[in-house]
């Protein structure tokens, strides 16, 4: 075997262990968010099915408001980067605030809309008449929340920006801990029931983004930076979050017509595809975390003016792409008669479900670098290349899983015509890492 020179040699290291850095805790903040949701469902679940069934229907609608302003974090994270690169940890803080003023905004305009809103969303999900009144209540209250989710993604894209993403995991696990507690003495030791969930969430949260804010208020008056709203850095902001955001709704929107497609093939597929999808979404979070280090560390490098340091540290980022999704996709196969027992003892459920996950697994690799692609260009700030790739990938898969019913092959080729939706990721993706246009350096892009 050839011995690569010591100077690259070390080179690969030092991503190595920047990668590894970053990916790992960011991997348990990941994890540690769907958590939330999970207490609540446990806790509540034992006051009774119509509370169950409409914490469900409030979840999915908070769910939802929430990951479409995901770019709060994306966008913060890379402009941050950039100016850490540049040495300049006061601008950077600053764009940090930016972001965070912007979140405020969003969330109090999200609150205004929702809490007159709440019935009519309720009754638009298809809530029953059992569950709506519950749905209600919980949407309601959990939206006080809002302000608070949105602050904690900025706060979060800065400290992802000052390359902290343990901060992040220590705020998500307490948070985890506080939710947990508040929610079984509210609902059950003072009576509440699910109203005392939702104001459980609410308690929790609001404890998250005040724990951001000590950090991030800390570091601008350390770095002399200004706290108060800047109306042009906030614009910027938002301009910034736009092409993220549609490249967000176009990413729904493809999910969104998966289980469209899935519910119309019947009962068993949706029911076989929803476990197929939960556990696509765990594998995302795996590879999300590399992804997440990506946008740290390109950003950081362009900030800086190293364009070569940028191109060295997206070829290994790659290469961790690939061989985590070979990993991934070998652990599915190997644990399928594990965890599928879980999700289901119907034998026709499992006969559908397990075609369809040896799709999911021959997939993970193009995955794996689909994920690592998409963070490098965020940190690069390549939003509007991004939003434009994921428009055309929408276009293509669309009409493919709509046409799944007729062609036939039921879950399976639905699951196929998403490996064609990754596909088609990877290839937009790879042409633009090819073609260097995202190498745009300095301390703004």
């Amino acid at each position: 075997m050839t011995q690569l020179p010591a100077g690259p040699k070390e080179r690969l290291r030092r991503h190595d262990r920047e990668i590894i850095a970053l990916a790992v805790p960011a991997f348990g903040a990941l994890v540690a968010e769907p958590l939330f949701v999970m207490v609540d469902s446990a806790i509540v679940g034992h006051l009774g099915t119509p509370q169950l069934a409409g914490l469900g229907v409030a979840a999915a609608l908070l769910m939802t408001a929430v990951s479409v302003f995901v770019f709060l974090a994306y966008a913060t994270t890379a402009a941050v980067a950039r100016r850490v690169g540049a040495g300049d940890l006061q601008s950077a803080i600053r764009q940090g605030m930016d972001g965070i003023w912007l979140a405020l905004a969003l969330g109090i305009a999200v609150i205004a809309v929702t809490l007159p809103a709440a019935p009519w969303l309720v009754e638009v999900f298809g809530a029953s008449d059992t569950a709506a009144p519950h749905a209600i209540t919980y949407l309601r209250i959990s939206s006080l929340g809002i302000p608070a989710m949105l602050i904690v993604l900025a706060a979060t894209g800065v400290l992802r920006g000052l390359q902290d993403t343990r901060t992040p995991l220590y705020v998500a696990v307490g948070g985890f801990a506080a939710n947990a507690g508040l929610n079984a003495g509210l609902v059950y030791g003072a009576g509440f029931g699910i109203a005392g969930s939702a104001w459980g969430t609410v308690i929790a949260q609001c404890g998250m983004a005040a724990a951001y804010l000590v950090v991030v208020v800390r570091g601008a008056r350390k770095h002399g930076s200004s706290l108060r709203p800047d109306a042009a850095g906030i614009r910027a902001s938002a301009q910034a979050g736009v092409p993220l955001l549609v490249r967000t709704l176009s990413l729904r929107a493809v999910l969104m017509i998966a289980t469209a497609v899935a519910a119309r093939l019947g009962d068993t597929d949706i029911a076989a595809h929803q476990i197929v999808l939960s556990l696509w979404s765990l594998t995302a979070f795996a590879l999300d975390a590399i992804a997440i280090a990506g946008q740290a560390i390109i950003g950081r490098y362009l900030g800086a003016g190293d364009a070569e340091g940028a191109k060295q540290a997206c070829r290994r980022m790659v290469q961790w792409g690939v061989v985590s999704g070979v990993v991934l996709g070998i652990l599915i196969v190997a644990a399928r008669p594990l965890f599928v027992p879980l999700f289901t003892g119907d034998q026709a459920v499992r006969d559908t479900l397990l075609p369809a996950l040896l799709v999911v697994a021959v997939s993970q690799p193009i995955a794996g670098v689909v994920f690592v692609l998409d963070g490098v260009l965020m940190g690069a700030g390549d939003g509007p290349y991004l939003a434009a790739a994921m428009l055309l990938t929408l276009a293509v898969f669309a009409p493919v899983a709509l046409l799944v019913p007729t062609l036939g092959g039921g879950l399976t080729t639905l699951w196929w015509a998403m490996t064609l939706m990754m596909t088609v990721r990877l290839m937009t993706l790879w042409w633009r890492a090819r073609s260097g246009r995202w190498i745009v350096t300095g301390a703004a892009r």
